[in-house]
C-alpha cells in the first residue's frame, strides 16, 4: 500500500496535537494524521501554518501544551512530519485565488496546489477553489 500524503491546514494540525480535539477532526482526517504518526503517511505542514500557530499562541488565542520552540520541535521530531517553505512559486499560485478571502487560506491552498496534493481541511470551499482533494 503506497503511504499518503497530505498537506495540513492550521486548525487540523492544532486538533490533532490535543488529544481532547480529536474529536473535532473528520475520521479521515484523524486516520491520516495517525498513520503519519507510525511512519505510514506524510504530512506537508506549510511554513504559514506554522506562523499562524506562532501568532495564535502570542495573542493568546490558543494554548500550546508546551512553548512555542518545544512544540515545534515535537511537530517535526516525527521525520513524516514535513515543513514546506513558502515559495515564490507557492505564492504565484495564492495570487491566483483570490475566490478565497483569508490570505492564510490561500497560501495553504496554494502549497497544496503546488505540491499537487490534498488538503486536509475541514472547509471544502477552500480545497474546491484550489482545486486539490479534500481529507476530512
Amino acid at each position: 500500500m503506497a503511504a499518503e500524503i497530505a498537506v495540513t491546514d492550521t486548525h487540523s494540525l492544532l486538533w490533532y496535537g490535543e488529544p481532547r480535539a480529536h474529536r473535532k477532526l473528520g475520521r479521515h482526517a484523524l486516520a491520516l494524521f495517525q498513520r503519519a504518526d507510525v511512519g505510514q503517511a506524510a504530512v506537508y505542514v506549510p511554513a504559514l501554518v506554522l506562523a499562524e500557530v506562532s501568532e495564535l499562541a502570542h495573542l493568546g488565542r490558543i494554548m500550546l501544551q508546551v512553548p512555542f520552540d518545544d512544540w515545534m520541535d515535537g511537530v517535526f521530531g516525527n521525520p513524516c512530519f514535513i515543513a514546506q517553505p513558502l515559495t515564490d512559486q507557492i505564492v504565484r499560485t495564492a495570487h491566483q485565488l483570490f475566490a478565497i478571502p483569508e490570505r492564510g487560506d490561500r497560501v495553504i491552498a496554494a502549497t497544496a496546489m503546488a505540491l499537487e496534493l490534498p488538503l486536509i481541511t475541514r472547509d471544502p470551499a477552500i480545497a474546491g477553489c484550489a482545486g486539490v482533494g479534500l481529507v476530512w
